[in-house]
């Protein structure tokens, strides 16, 4: 057993991603950079009657690249992608599980994965079998898709991992709120590796319109990729997607006995709540600065030593607003100057999901040196004021980031990412 009395450094080595603007670290980081945007009318079922009809869909996942007819039949979408993501991870970290010097046993991997909704989205076809049909359509399978747990349980099935397995509900900052949970279990030595990140796999009838009738979404069905507007005065609601993104991160020592590639070390985490509405957030943004604050002091760092800013960016009024009197708080007199990404443009909302892509992205804008563009900015809405970077990205170098991520029912988290040199 690893002993828990040493706070542990963790290093980030491996990135797997299945969106709507690529799958694979490459091909995603390469959709960042270029500006590819993700979002088009939905195909999935017919939304003709729905105020929204555009969703940020994934074009090219097959499941028979990652399983056999048989086992991919036993899992739903949501199963299918958490495994996905996460089999892509460990190829990019190349990381060893089981015996070995360098790899990691099977008792100290653990998994923590989140999602707003799991594999409900999928129960709902099965539901409509049952009405028609009885008992005698419902599929054994159905009770062990729907939890929320069963992401991080079929990791941990599909790749031997012992130590602690997590699965969370927080919302949209599910994903983030997994790798944090992850990173704390790696610095007090309740592990060595954790397989973490956020999965979604949303786009089912009843649960997009779900979101429709509470007015979130943006109805900008005649221009789908310029939809999802984070910062823009133009901005009205967020676009739903499907995807999911697993983080490979580690005890740094391990990572550097075995000669690990590094995007970044994952320094700092906090979560707050705003205990104030299951849909708007606490107008000043008062606790979403507190995450900020705190995650920022628990990865060692002062706010003047953060060079960027990784936005939830959800494109609906009053989120936008709120995290730029957050990130103005926080940041004080040097919050106009610190250049800030949205990347919800590219690849859309992905509910949970959402969060382990923009850690992705977050930890790659310090190893690649690029800054994201904030997709579709093109009229900034004055009382979002900050240096949101417009239209292409940057390339400057980056050794502190901070990737947001808020939720229904109030909840904040952030993740601080910051270079080994730091």
């Amino acid at each position: 057993m690893i002993a828990p009395t040493i706070k542990r450094r963790v290093a980030l080595t491996g990135i797997g991603v299945v969106t709507p603007i690529g799958t694979g670290r490459k091909d995603f980081w390469d959709g960042v950079r270029a500006g590819r945007r993700g979002v088009g009318p939905l195909t999935r079922f017919d939304a003709s009657a729905l105020r929204t009809r555009i969703a940020g869909e994934i074009q090219a996942f097959d499941p028979a690249s990652f399983f056999s007819p048989k086992r991919a039949g036993r899992l739903d979408r949501f199963g299918h992608l958490s495994i996905a993501a996460a089999q892509l991870a460990i190829e990019d970290a190349g990381l060893a599980i089981g015996e070995g010097f360098h790899a990691v046993p099977e008792t100290e991997l653990g998994v923590t994965i989140g999602s707003a909704l799991g594999g409900v989205p999928s129960a709902e076809a099965d539901h409509a079998a049952f009405l028609e049909s009885g008992l005698r359509s419902v599929p054994p399978s159905l009770a062990i898709r729907v939890f929320a747990g069963a992401g991080a349980c079929n990791v941990a099935i599909a790749f031997g991992a012992r130590g602690p397995v997590l699965g969370n509900s927080n919302s949209c900052a599910s994903g983030a709120i997994a790798i944090g949970e992850a990173f704390r279990m790696i610095r007090d030595g309740e592990a060595r590796a954790m397989i973490a990140g956020g999965v979604e796999a949303p786009l089912a009838p009843l649960t997009f319109a779900a979101f429709t009738v509470i007015k979130a979404m943006s109805t900008a069905n005649d221009e789908p990729a310029r939809a999802s507007r984070p910062f823009d005065a133009r901005r009205d609601g967020f676009v739903m997607a499907e995807g999911a993104a697993i983080l490979i991160l580690e005890d740094l020592a391990h990572a550097l006995r075995r000669d690990a590639r590094i995007y970044a070390e994952l320094a700092g985490f906090a979560t707050t709540n705003d205990a104030f509405h299951m849909t708007a957030p606490q107008p000043q943004g008062r606790d979403a600065a507190r995450a900020m604050r705190i995650a920022i002091r628990d990865a060692g760092l002062l706010p003047e030593e953060i060079e960027a800013v990784n936005a939830h960016g959800s494109s609906t009024v009053l989120n936008d607003r709120t995290e730029t009197l957050a990130i103005k708080e926080v940041l004080g007199d040097r919050a106009r100057r610190v250049p800030v990404s949205g990347t919800k443009g590219l690849h859309a909302h992905a509910l949970g999901a959402s969060g382990a892509m923009e850690a992705a992205i977050a930890s790659l804008t310090v190893s690649e040196g690029f800054l994201p563009a904030t997709a579709n900015l093109d009229h900034p809405d004055p009382e979002c004021d900050l240096d949101y970077v417009p239209r292409v990205g940057r390339s400057i170098p980056v050794r502190t980031v901070i990737s947001n991520s808020f939720g229904f029912g109030g909840t904040n988290a952030c993740l601080v990412f910051k270079s080994l040199a730091v």
